[in-house]
């Protein structure tokens, strides 16, 4: 399958909206209350939201003929050139062919100054953890967090670049 890998527009916005809400409603079916991903997405994915992420952090973008089919966003880089993963997300349709590896190293290479990137994902989310167990993230503590009420189990991955 062939995919490019390129920063985020603000056009993309809407399909990357899309991405976002068929990943999550796939990837935390019976992990988190549908209730509580629609109030989520709504919030997080809201058109002011992502336009706030696109001029605030670095997102990245797979692109399928004119298709987004996934998304990365990370953190400028902090003191100590840590920098966070807030999410990579692909639609399910297309896992398994390296598009989140393509994201990750996509971020790796452009964000200068990144030594460390962190990532925490929700116990439960196989898929996820998974991926970033094979891509060399370290386990580096597990928490309790309160989702909206909804208690998660969330790990907090490291991985050294």
């Amino acid at each position: 399958m062939e995919y490019t890998i390129r920063s985020m527009r603000v056009e993309d916005i809407p399909q990357v909206q899309h991405v976002a809400k068929t990943t999550w409603n796939y990837t935390y079916e019976g992990i988190i209350p549908s209730e509580i991903q629609k109030r989520f997405l709504e919030s997080a994915y809201n058109y002011e939201m992502m336009n706030r992420r696109l001029n605030g952090s670095f997102m990245f973008v797979s692109d399928v003929q004119g298709k987004i089919v996934g998304f990365a966003n990370f953190s400028p880089v902090k003191e100590g050139g840590v920098a966070e993963l807030g999410a990579i997300y692909i639609c399910p349709e297309y896992h398994g062919n390296g598009i989140g590896t393509a994201l990750l190293n996509e971020g790796i290479k452009n964000i200068e100054g990144a030594t460390e990137f962190y990532i925490n994902v929700e116990k439960d989310n196989k898929i996820g953890t998974t991926f970033y167990n094979a891509k060399r993230f370290e386990v580096v503590s597990e928490f309790d967090d309160d989702f909206e009420g909804h208690i998660l189990k969330t790990v907090r991955m490291k991985l050294r670049i």
